[in-house]
């Protein structure tokens, strides 16, 4: 195919997928205007929103909820996804990944004992979400890490931050500027554990951001917010999230409540669809009881793998595409990502999907090892569907002076 280079971008098509397929039967190709606005402007970029029709989710029993596929970073449903909300001990996924960010820098192990305050100590008598420490005593950095994500330890959440940051005030400043470096801009916190507080706020969206920069950028957390229950000082600690015990695919992540949030839950889900392994995330926060977020998260998660096929475009580090490199030691550098490229379509309509690339030309040496250059635009059918972001798959370094010198000339001509 013949590139078209306009202004000093240029667009080509990649590939139409000619797979099998069409609308299945019972697939409803509307959606409500309420959920395609929702989707229509994906905050911290990390998950795609598509503009084009959806299939339409399940009646959801909750002031508000959302749904991602974590594989192909898609959203594939929502509801009031932007709307304030209290996100009660949900609060403490960004503190795990405050104490796993100190782990992952040294300043912490996870076999420290730390000392138990008064503070922890009062705090986790506030409700009844603690893990029933006592006062002066020290706690390795792992067992709190246990008692915070099984039981929502408020006193094991006021300890770790105490451990990270020294103080909790000098915490909660790193869990606002660590939601700034997210791209979060609703949230705000003002403790680390989630008791209400007038300014302690999210939305659906940015938890279900917070949730998978930490699935993302620390895994381990699955060990922990995966265990049904934990004992600890005599007390046996029973999970909150019910879908542990009813469903095996599911395997964390968070629960909350506060009498203003309502019953609140971040589900997480890994099931293998189609030969393909998929994990979707799912939000849903203002609900009648606990039975209740459980029994919609539920819906949430089976529509999510129901409605949708998944299409693997790309394999990990797969060229898609090989562009030219002016002033470079190389002159070309090949483009892609360095995860598998994923599609989440609507059931049936894999066959529909076509893609287009458009990268920044001319592309001037050096060039970082994944760097962004480009974007793949996906279409099903004529409606734009998704826009991925690619990137060199090498190191492109800089030309001597004559090499350089000679692609600045033949630049000029062109």
């Amino acid at each position: 195919m013949t590139p078209v280079l306009m202004s000093r971008r240029l667009t080509l098509a990649v590939s139409m997928l000619a797979l099998a397929g069409g609308l299945s039967s019972g697939a409803q190709s509307a959606q409500s205007v309420d959920a395609r606005a929702a989707v229509a402007a994906p905050a911290g970029g990390f998950f795609a929103a598509p503009a084009a029709a959806m299939p339409l989710p399940p009646e959801v029993a909750a002031r508000a909820f959302i749904l991602q596929d974590m594989g192909s970073r898609q959203t594939l449903a929502a509801r009031n996804a932007d709307a304030a909300v209290e996100p009660a001990s949900m609060t403490k996924l960004m503190t795990a990944y405050m104490v796993l960010q100190a782990v992952q820098a040294g300043k912490l192990r996870l076999d420290q004992p730390l000392a138990i305050s008064d503070r922890a100590w009062r705090t986790g008598m506030t409700g009844a979400s603690r893990s029933f420490l006592d006062v002066g005593s020290k706690v390795r950095v792992d067992e709190l890490l246990k008692g915070m994500l099984v039981q929502n330890g408020n006193d094991a959440a006021v300890a770790l931050a105490e451990g990270v940051a020294g103080s909790v005030d000098a915490f909660v400043g790193m869990m606002n500027r660590q939601a700034q470096v997210m791209g979060l801009k609703a949230t705000h916190f003002l403790n680390p554990e989630g008791l209400s507080a007038r300014g302690h706020v999210s939305t659906a969206r940015e938890l279900s951001l917070i949730a998978a920069h930490l699935i993302t950028d620390f895994p381990q957390i699955m060990g922990y917010a995966s265990l049904k229950e934990y004992s600890h000082n005599g007390y046996r600690q029973v999970s909150r999230n019910l879908l542990l015990f009813r469903d095996p695919s599911v395997d964390g992540l968070m629960t909350g409540y506060t009498e203003a949030a309502g019953y609140g839950l971040i589900a997480t889900s890994r099931r293998t669809v189609q030969g393909a392994e998929r994990r979707l995330l799912s939000v849903v926060v203002g609900a009648a009881s606990p039975e209740s977020r459980a029994i919609e998260s539920q819906k949430l998660l089976n529509w999510g793998y129901s409605a949708f096929d998944v299409v693997k475009l790309f394999d990990a580090n797969q060229s898609v595409t090989s562009a030219q490199v002016w002033k470079g030691q190389a002159s070309t550098v090949r483009l892609g990502r360095p995860t598998p490229l994923m599609v989440v379509v609507p059931r049936g309509q894999a066959g529909a999907i076509q893609t287009s690339l458009t990268r920044n030309d001319p592309l001037l040496a050096p060039l970082a090892q994944g760097q962004t250059v480009g974007t793949l635009t996906i279409k099903l059918g004529t409606q734009a569907w998704q826009n991925v972001p690619l990137q060199t798959l090498e190191a492109v370094p800089s030309a001597g002076w004559l090499g350089r010198a000679w692609d600045a000339i033949r630049l000029g001509i062109k």
